[in-house]
């Protein structure tokens, strides 16, 4: 009688005091701050709050075809052919037919990343990528155009810790850039960025904060930006200068919750301190096992939509639409990707 265990009675045994212990464990871990991951670059701060509310949106009709020449050459066609928008002073948007075919090679491998575009309109893009060592890599990104003042280079060397990733930006413009970012806990990374443009003679100052979980990223970004002209002295919240000193200010936060595997949930917020423009998004990313669409909707009623669905091995089948109401300004656009 005395092993006999009336039903419904529950053993607290080894097992279920060695469990219990364990989740005791976890909570009172002390953390290990000599041993902290190394957090994302400061660039991609807020790139799951991207990849589900800003996806590539298009007008009109795409196709692109990719050929893999072997295992790291191959090249790529696209020909898109759909309105383009127009400057203009009236509250509806004026469009033009426009229409170009775009000719890109590439080359991957394991160290190296060479990406060239070359578009009917004269415009010519290039993106190289290369691993100096482990911890140090070169990235360039230029784009050419006919137009006087219009292109652009960019050469940033990364450099990645232990526990911290560090930035150093080049351009044309004599622009000057750094940024810096420290893994603060196991969850949480703290930076801030500094640039010059000497030739627009605009300086700024960014400082940024990310928090990341298995299910949630909460990305914060806060931007000041100050720009010289003949002014007397100014004070403002952000920024107290002198001379010939003004400041303007930049605010982007940004939500992910993963719901489940397959959907996750999406919010931004921008605000501009200067034009006292206040921007915010809710949006979704649904992944199905053929296809993935992802939607959102914005605080000045434009609601956007983006589907890709495959077909078959290596054919892609996209949708694409942003409807403004406001604007009357109505956007529908279809595609195939091969390859």
């Amino acid at each position: 009688m005395a092993g006999f265990v009336p039903p419904g009675t529950t053993l607290l045994g080894n097992e279920a005091t060695s469990e219990a212990a364990k989740k005791i464990n976890e909570v009172h871990r002390k953390v290990d701050y000599l041993n902290l991951p190394c957090p994302i670059p400061y660039e991609e701060l807020h790139r799951e709050a991207l990849m589900s509310l800003k996806p590539e949106y298009f007008e009109g009709m795409r196709f692109d075809f990719t050929k893999g020449l072997n295992q790291k050459f191959s090249l790529s066609h696209s020909v898109m052919m759909g309105p383009m928008e127009i400057p203009s002073q009236s509250s509806e948007a004026i469009k033009i037919p426009t229409a170009h075919y775009e000719f890109g090679a590439n080359f991957i491998d394991q160290k190296t990343m060479l990406i060239g575009r070359v578009l009917t309109d004269g415009r010519v893009n290039a993106r190289v990528k290369c691993d100096l060592t482990d911890d140090l890599a070169l990235k360039a990104n230029a784009q050419l155009t006919n137009e006087p003042h219009m292109s652009h280079v960019m050469l940033n060397f990364d450099y990645k810790g232990k526990d911290y990733r560090s930035q150093l930006q080049l351009g044309n413009g004599a622009l000057f850039g750094a940024s810096y970012i420290q893994s603060v806990t196991p969850h949480m990374s703290l930076g801030a960025e500094v640039f010059w443009a000497g030739q627009h003679r605009k300086s700024g100052v960014g400082y940024a904060g990310r928090y990341e979980t298995d299910k949630m990223v909460i990305g914060l970004a806060l931007i000041l930006y100050c720009m010289s002209y003949h002014c007397s002295i100014d004070v403002f919240e952000y920024c107290v200068a002198a001379g010939q000193v003004a400041s303007t200010g930049l605010m982007a936060l940004s939500y992910v919750q993963k719901v489940s595997e397959k959907v996750s949930l999406a919010t931004d917020f921008m605000y501009n301190y200067l034009s006292k423009d206040v921007t915010a998004s809710v949006g979704y990313d649904y992944a199905l096992r053929q296809a993935r669409l992802r939607g959102k909707i914005d605080s000045n009623g434009c609601t956007s939509a983006f589907l890709e669905e495959r077909l078959n091995m290596g054919l892609n089948f996209v949708l694409s639409a942003e409807l403004d109401h406001k604007k009357k300004d109505y956007k529908f656009g279809f595609g195939l990707t091969v390859g």
